[in-house]
């Protein structure tokens, strides 16, 4: 697995999530609002998913002990909220909160949540999953990648079609449960759903290390909380 990430910078997971996974997954859509391309949600929920305990030993196995979520969205496609993602690539983390730091920016606020670009070489170091609640044929916008375009670095805006024409696109079709483990900078699209159906999908990435300069992965944010609580709390 850990060779296939390194040459086209995708793999499908080897396991199917099971009926208390799906369930949990469910439970988490189902209590978020979406009227909106993607709601995002704290990473911290995140890692208490079923789903997240049984992707986390694969996790673990490709990038170290450490690896955790550090952001996280719900994806939901059906009929009044059907949208097309064109070709791009991830560039942003969300952090706890803003520290000016060299080669960290520009910042943004996303639905209340700071985010800031941060250096190649750190979403080089991570990955990003996509958890599949419902099956995803060709019909119902499944997750198209560029192999290969994870190892390019940063590719500028006006250099994206030929990238994709050089490197080829895959489909990335699930089934329900299942779930593709992907190189973070890698581009990738999505097309409107075309089958009538749902699309949900839980997508987070994972990092194993820490941030410089006193930036923290919004994942700390409730650790931060806990640090001034008294001790009887």
């Amino acid at each position: 697995m850990k060779a296939a990430l390194a040459e086209a910078g995708f793999v499908r997971w080897p396991g199917v999530l099971d009926a208390e996974a799906c369930d949990d997954l469910r439970a988490l859509f189902d209590s978020h609002a979406n009227d909106r391309p993607g709601v995002r949600i704290d990473p911290a929920d995140c890692a208490t998913l079923a789903a997240y305990r049984a992707v986390a030993p694969t996790l673990r196995a490709l990038l170290g002990p450490r690896a955790r979520p550090v952001r996280a969205l719900l994806f939901e496609k059906r009929d009044g909220i059907n949208w097309a993602l064109g070709w791009h690539q991830d560039r942003t983390i969300e952090v706890v909160e803003r520290v000016d730091v060299p080669d960290y920016g520009p910042w943004t606020v996303k639905q209340g949540r700071i985010h800031v670009a941060p250096p190649i070489g750190l979403l080089a170091a991570m990955l990003t999953v996509r958890l599949h609640l419902d099956p995803v044929p060709c019909d119902n916008a499944p997750l198209l990648v560029a192999p290969g375009s994870h190892r390019l670095g940063l590719v500028a805006e006006n250099a994206i079609d030929a990238v994709v024409a050089r490197c080829g696109t895959a489909t990335c079709l699930a089934e329900a449960g299942q779930a593709w483990i992907y190189a973070t900078p890698i581009l990738h699209a999505s097309a409107r759903s075309t089958s009538g159906g749902r699309r949900r999908v839980l997508q987070f990435d994972v990092a194993a290390c820490d941030l410089p300069g006193g930036l923290r992965w919004a994942a700390d944010a409730r650790e931060r909380a806990l640090e001034g609580r008294p001790a009887s709390a």
